[in-house]
């Protein structure tokens, strides 16, 4: 899949350990970046296949961020629900360029041309 590359900010302006809502949609969804320990960034559609919570509220333990609502555990680095739950949430590529990260925005969304 081919990506258009938004630029988010210092790596520093996500604490580690913790995450930040984006201000901008995907495909209608809402983004979040999320940050661990080991200075890990990664991107998901901010919305659990759960009960769509925001998963930017949860807690991130090691790869892993709870939801909020119900404790489901999505994997930071693909979505995916961690068993016995099932489901996913779009999971988007993270490059640093210069200390800055920056997102890959699919080009079939249409966000990615505006």
């Amino acid at each position: 899949m081919a990506y258009s590359w938004k630029k988010i900010g210092p790596v520093e302006s996500i604490p580690v350990q913790g995450a930040r809502r984006l201000g901008f949609l995907i495909e209608g969804q809402p983004v979040a970046i999320f940050r661990t320990v080991e200075q890990g960034l990664f991107a998901l559609i901010d919305v659990c296949p759960h009960r769509q919570g925001p998963l930017s509220e949860g807690i991130i333990c090691g790869a892993t961020v709870t939801c909020p609502l119900h404790n489901w555990v999505i994997r930071l680095d693909n979505g995916t629900a961690v068993g016995p739950d099932e489901g996913q949430t779009t999971s988007l590529p993270v490059r640093i360029v210069a200390g800055e990260i920056q997102i890959g925005v699919p080009h079939t969304s249409e966000e990615a041309a505006a």
